[in-house]
């Protein structure tokens, strides 16, 4: 498994912030290189969907639920698939905005690449999640 944290201040309410990550919807304005969500069914802990995410050119599918849900605070999504995965936001008040933490673990499902490859196919990965969390702070203090 691989890990990835960061966080970031948003200089937005906190119920904004929290509805904007929640909405799996907007998931792929937002997060580089995922390719598609669909099949999306139910709301809050329980809520399932699929997703096409491209990692290093290839095209991978996984499942999705959420399985922790406290609103304004933290969502915990697991995925099941090419890519196995715990996806977890959480939102705090932080001075006048909101501070969005993501902390993300995940499986590179590409072992027969060898160690170089998947350290830079981890690296290129983190850039990405960390132009996640900048594309948040800007499409909601756009």
């Amino acid at each position: 498994m691989r890990y990835w944290k960061n966080s970031t201040v948003i200089h937005a309410p906190i119920d904004q912030v929290f509805a904007y990550v929640d909405d799996t919807r907007t998931l792929g304005d937002w997060f580089p290189s995922l390719i598609e969500v669909r099949n999306l069914v139910g709301a809050g802990a329980g809520h399932q969907f699929e997703w096409t995410y491209k990692m290093v050119g290839v095209l991978l599918t996984s499942q999705s639920v959420v399985v922790e849900h406290v609103p304004n605070e933290c969502a915990t999504h697991q995925s099941i698939g090419m890519i196995h995965s715990t996806f977890t936001y959480c939102v705090e008040p932080h001075g006048d905005g909101t501070l969005l933490t993501i902390d993300l673990a995940y499986s590179i499902p590409f072992p027969v690449l060898g160690k170089v490859a998947e350290h830079i196919t981890e690296r290129r990965n983190a850039r990405e999640f960390d132009l996640a969390l900048i594309n948040v702070k800007e499409l909601l203090e756009g």
